[in-house]
Protein backbone atom coordinates (compact mmCIF):
# COMPACT_ATOMS: atom_id res chain seq x y z
CA UNK A 1 0.00 0.00 0.00
CA UNK A 2 1.58 3.15 -0.88
CA UNK A 3 1.89 6.37 1.43
CA UNK A 4 -0.52 8.24 -0.58
CA UNK A 5 -3.11 5.84 -0.42
CA UNK A 6 -2.97 5.54 3.10
CA UNK A 7 -3.36 9.12 3.39
CA UNK A 8 -6.22 9.36 1.42
CA UNK A 9 -7.39 6.53 2.92
CA UNK A 10 -7.37 7.97 6.51
CA UNK A 11 -8.62 11.50 5.22
CA UNK A 12 -11.61 10.34 4.03
CA UNK A 13 -12.61 8.81 7.42
CA UNK A 14 -10.42 10.80 10.20
CA UNK A 15 -13.28 12.52 11.71
CA UNK A 16 -15.02 8.60 12.29
CA UNK A 17 -13.76 7.15 15.61
CA UNK A 18 -15.84 4.10 15.43
CA UNK A 19 -14.12 2.39 12.97
CA UNK A 20 -13.34 -1.19 14.23
CA UNK A 21 -10.37 -2.59 12.13
CA UNK A 22 -12.27 -5.22 10.25
CA UNK A 23 -14.60 -1.93 8.85
CA UNK A 24 -11.09 -0.62 7.95
CA UNK A 25 -10.32 -3.75 6.16
CA UNK A 26 -13.25 -3.43 4.45
CA UNK A 27 -12.85 -0.14 3.14
CA UNK A 28 -9.24 -0.17 2.18
CA UNK A 29 -10.10 -4.05 0.54
CA UNK A 30 -12.78 -2.33 -1.32
CA UNK A 31 -10.82 0.75 -2.52
CA UNK A 32 -8.51 -1.29 -4.00
CA UNK A 33 -11.21 -3.30 -5.51
CA UNK A 34 -9.66 -6.82 -3.87
CA UNK A 35 -12.51 -9.52 -3.35
CA UNK A 36 -13.45 -10.01 -0.02
CA UNK A 37 -15.37 -12.95 1.57
CA UNK A 38 -17.55 -13.06 4.50
CA UNK A 39 -18.51 -15.23 6.84
CA UNK A 40 -14.47 -16.50 8.12
CA UNK A 41 -12.43 -15.63 10.71
CA UNK A 42 -9.72 -15.42 9.07
CA UNK A 43 -9.27 -11.68 7.80
CA UNK A 44 -9.77 -10.40 10.69
CA UNK A 45 -7.57 -12.49 13.00
CA UNK A 46 -5.03 -12.00 10.75
CA UNK A 47 -5.13 -8.36 10.93
CA UNK A 48 -5.59 -8.56 15.13
CA UNK A 49 -2.41 -10.98 14.80
CA UNK A 50 -0.57 -8.75 12.60
CA UNK A 51 -1.47 -5.06 14.68
CA UNK A 52 -0.21 -7.31 17.70
CA UNK A 53 3.20 -8.71 16.60
CA UNK A 54 3.70 -5.51 14.86
CA UNK A 55 3.45 -2.68 17.67
CA UNK A 56 5.08 -4.97 20.03
CA UNK A 57 8.32 -5.65 16.99
CA UNK A 58 8.13 -1.62 16.12
CA UNK A 59 7.77 -0.08 20.16
CA UNK A 60 10.89 -2.26 21.09
CA UNK A 61 13.05 -1.69 18.08
CA UNK A 62 12.46 2.19 19.37
CA UNK A 63 13.46 1.33 22.57
CA UNK A 64 9.82 2.49 23.83
CA UNK A 65 8.07 1.06 26.62
CA UNK A 66 4.01 1.22 27.10
CA UNK A 67 3.97 4.37 29.13
CA UNK A 68 6.13 6.16 26.28
CA UNK A 69 4.09 5.16 23.48
CA UNK A 70 1.25 6.02 25.83
CA UNK A 71 2.14 9.57 26.42
CA UNK A 72 3.43 10.43 22.64
CA UNK A 73 0.43 8.71 21.08
CA UNK A 74 -2.58 9.39 23.32
CA UNK A 75 -3.75 6.07 23.70
CA UNK A 76 -4.14 4.28 27.49
CA UNK A 77 -1.59 2.10 28.60
CA UNK A 78 -3.90 -0.90 29.30
CA UNK A 79 -5.32 -0.34 25.61
CA UNK A 80 -1.97 -0.63 24.12
CA UNK A 81 -0.91 -3.91 26.13
CA UNK A 82 -4.41 -5.17 24.76
CA UNK A 83 -3.45 -4.35 21.44
CA UNK A 84 -0.27 -6.16 21.69
CA UNK A 85 -1.68 -9.02 22.99
CA UNK A 86 -4.05 -9.09 20.53
CA UNK A 87 -7.36 -9.10 22.67
CA UNK A 88 -8.45 -5.50 21.29
CA UNK A 89 -10.40 -4.45 18.60
CA UNK A 90 -9.17 -0.72 18.18
CA UNK A 91 -10.94 2.29 16.64
CA UNK A 92 -9.64 3.56 13.38
CA UNK A 93 -9.24 6.26 15.90
CA UNK A 94 -7.32 4.52 18.48
CA UNK A 95 -4.88 3.19 15.04
CA UNK A 96 -4.55 6.26 13.86
CA UNK A 97 -2.99 8.13 17.23
CA UNK A 98 -0.46 5.01 17.67
CA UNK A 99 0.66 5.83 13.60
CA UNK A 100 0.95 9.22 14.71
CA UNK A 101 2.56 8.80 17.67
CA UNK A 102 5.25 6.16 16.47
CA UNK A 103 5.43 8.13 13.38
CA UNK A 104 4.62 5.11 11.05
CA UNK A 105 2.66 4.32 8.65
CA UNK A 106 -0.61 2.29 8.74
CA UNK A 107 1.09 -0.53 6.39
CA UNK A 108 4.02 -1.20 8.83
CA UNK A 109 1.19 -1.96 11.35
CA UNK A 110 -0.96 -4.00 9.13
CA UNK A 111 1.35 -5.73 7.11
CA UNK A 112 2.17 -9.68 7.65
CA UNK A 113 4.96 -9.66 9.97
CA UNK A 114 7.91 -11.60 9.40
CA UNK A 115 7.85 -14.97 11.41
CA UNK A 116 9.92 -18.36 11.79
CA UNK A 117 6.72 -19.97 12.17
CA UNK A 118 3.18 -19.86 13.15
CA UNK A 119 0.59 -22.64 14.10
CA UNK A 120 -2.29 -22.65 13.19
CA UNK A 121 -5.14 -24.99 15.55
CA UNK A 122 -7.84 -26.23 12.32
CA UNK A 123 -9.94 -27.33 15.57
CA UNK A 124 -9.91 -23.79 16.52
CA UNK A 125 -11.15 -22.26 13.00
CA UNK A 126 -14.34 -21.34 12.06
CA UNK A 127 -15.69 -22.79 8.79
CA UNK A 128 -15.32 -20.64 5.97
CA UNK A 129 -18.14 -22.28 4.71
CA UNK A 130 -20.20 -25.10 5.80
CA UNK A 131 -23.17 -26.82 5.24
CA UNK A 132 -24.42 -29.48 8.25
CA UNK A 133 -23.75 -33.61 7.34
CA UNK A 134 -22.11 -32.70 3.73
CA UNK A 135 -18.99 -30.28 4.08
CA UNK A 136 -16.64 -27.78 5.94
CA UNK A 137 -13.88 -25.98 4.39
CA UNK A 138 -11.78 -24.07 6.73
CA UNK A 139 -9.26 -21.53 6.08
CA UNK A 140 -5.88 -22.21 7.62
CA UNK A 141 -3.72 -19.34 5.46
CA UNK A 142 -5.06 -16.48 3.38
CA UNK A 143 -3.87 -14.84 0.42
CA UNK A 144 -3.48 -11.76 3.23
CA UNK A 145 -0.53 -14.42 4.58
CA UNK A 146 1.86 -14.27 1.82
CA UNK A 147 0.17 -12.55 -1.85
CA UNK A 148 0.93 -16.42 -3.13
CA UNK A 149 -0.66 -19.13 -2.29
CA UNK A 150 -4.46 -20.02 0.34
CA UNK A 151 -4.39 -23.05 1.89
CA UNK A 152 -7.74 -24.69 2.97
CA UNK A 153 -8.46 -27.80 5.22
CA UNK A 154 -11.47 -29.77 3.72
CA UNK A 155 -13.62 -32.15 5.59
CA UNK A 156 -16.51 -33.84 3.53
CA UNK A 157 -19.06 -36.66 5.20
CA UNK A 158 -19.85 -39.81 3.97
CA UNK A 159 -21.96 -39.65 0.98
CA UNK A 160 -21.36 -35.42 0.90
CA UNK A 161 -20.46 -33.67 -2.36
CA UNK A 162 -18.63 -29.70 -1.95
CA UNK A 163 -19.40 -28.09 -5.14
CA UNK A 164 -16.75 -25.26 -6.14
CA UNK A 165 -17.31 -23.40 -9.29
CA UNK A 166 -14.31 -21.92 -11.16
CA UNK A 167 -11.96 -19.45 -9.58
CA UNK A 168 -10.55 -17.61 -12.89
CA UNK A 169 -7.72 -17.91 -15.42
CA UNK A 170 -4.44 -18.81 -13.99
CA UNK A 171 -5.56 -20.28 -10.79
CA UNK A 172 -4.51 -23.93 -9.85
CA UNK A 173 -5.29 -26.18 -6.88
CA UNK A 174 -3.12 -28.85 -5.22
CA UNK A 175 -4.38 -31.38 -3.35
CA UNK A 176 -2.96 -33.74 -0.86
CA UNK A 177 -5.47 -36.22 1.00
CA UNK A 178 -5.22 -36.96 4.99
CA UNK A 179 -7.65 -39.47 5.41
CA UNK A 180 -10.49 -41.13 3.67
CA UNK A 181 -10.69 -41.06 0.07
CA UNK A 182 -11.30 -38.35 -2.56
CA UNK A 183 -13.08 -38.37 -5.98
CA UNK A 184 -12.72 -34.75 -8.02
CA UNK A 185 -14.98 -34.36 -10.89
CA UNK A 186 -13.92 -31.56 -13.61
CA UNK A 187 -14.95 -31.60 -17.42
CA UNK A 188 -16.17 -35.22 -17.36
CA UNK A 189 -13.67 -36.44 -15.71
CA UNK A 190 -13.13 -38.04 -12.40
CA UNK A 191 -9.98 -38.71 -11.06
CA UNK A 192 -9.34 -40.47 -7.42
CA UNK A 193 -7.15 -39.70 -4.43
CA UNK A 194 -6.08 -41.46 -2.10
CA UNK A 195 -3.45 -40.62 1.04
CA UNK A 196 -1.08 -41.75 -0.90
CA UNK A 197 -1.62 -39.30 -4.07
CA UNK A 198 -0.79 -35.24 -4.55
CA UNK A 199 -3.26 -34.33 -7.21
CA UNK A 200 -3.29 -31.24 -9.02
CA UNK A 201 -5.61 -29.46 -11.42
CA UNK A 202 -6.45 -25.71 -13.13
CA UNK A 203 -9.26 -24.24 -10.72
CA UNK A 204 -10.67 -22.32 -14.13
CA UNK A 205 -13.30 -24.60 -14.25
CA UNK A 206 -16.26 -25.98 -11.76
CA UNK A 207 -15.31 -28.79 -9.72
CA UNK A 208 -16.90 -31.26 -7.41
CA UNK A 209 -15.33 -32.98 -4.62
CA UNK A 210 -17.18 -35.85 -3.43
CA UNK A 211 -17.09 -38.76 -0.93
CA UNK A 212 -18.29 -41.67 -1.85
CA UNK A 213 -16.72 -43.91 1.13
CA UNK A 214 -17.75 -44.84 5.09
CA UNK A 215 -15.61 -42.50 6.64
CA UNK A 216 -14.93 -38.80 6.95
CA UNK A 217 -12.82 -37.25 4.38
CA UNK A 218 -10.10 -34.90 5.27
CA UNK A 219 -8.02 -33.25 2.69
CA UNK A 220 -5.80 -30.26 2.51
CA UNK A 221 -5.84 -28.04 -0.56
CA UNK A 222 -3.18 -25.91 -1.80
CA UNK A 223 -4.89 -22.80 -4.07
CA UNK A 224 -2.52 -20.81 -6.27
CA UNK A 225 -3.07 -18.10 -8.69
CA UNK A 226 0.26 -17.65 -11.01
Amino acid sequence: MQLEFQIEIYASISNRTDFDIWTFYIIIKHSCQWTVEKGGRTVVDYLAHNIAINLNRIRKSKGMSLDIVAEQSGVSKSMLAQIEKGTANPSIGVLGKIVSGLRITFDDLLQTPVLDSYLVHTGDLVPTKEMPGQYRVMTCFPIEDNHQVEIYRIEIEPGGVYVSGSHGERTREYISVLSGVLTIDLKGKTEVITTDDVYRFESDQEHRYCNSGGERLVFSCFFVTY
